[in-house]
């Protein structure tokens, strides 16, 4: 099983994930948007598996940031360019289990993943 979580490390939610894998033995490699970078193929891959409605945070200091014009115009054409731009606007954390997309932190959800 090949695990990467995507993310930045200062985040809340992030190091929740990372506790709850670390404390169930599970083995993972985590990929720092800020250090290691993100392109638009692995933002496209993530908006395609779980829909960039999804993908995009609206909670965060960063959207709410944005113009009023910027969020209006907001498709699925543009979210991939924003998010590259911006990826503290990509809600964390991404987890790839092989081949499957998982989006956020809950414990239940994780604890069905590598059960």
């Amino acid at each position: 099983m090949t695990i990467t979580m995507y993310g930045i490390p200062n985040c809340d939610t992030i190091k929740k994930a990372q506790k709850w894998l670390e404390a169930a033995g599970v083995d993972y490699q985590f990929h720092d948007y800020r250090k290691q970078g993100i392109d638009a193929d692995l933002v496209a891959q993530f908006c395609q598996a779980l829909g960039w409605e999804n993908v995009l945070n609206k909670r965060g200091t960063t959207f709410r940031q944005l113009t009023p014009s910027q969020k209006e115009s907001l498709d699925a054409n543009n979210a991939v360019t924003l998010l590259v731009e911006q990826p503290a606007m990509i809600k964390r954390p991404i987890l790839l289990v092989d081949t499957h997309y998982h989006l956020g932190f809950n414990a239940q959800q994780y604890a069905a993943i590598f059960s």
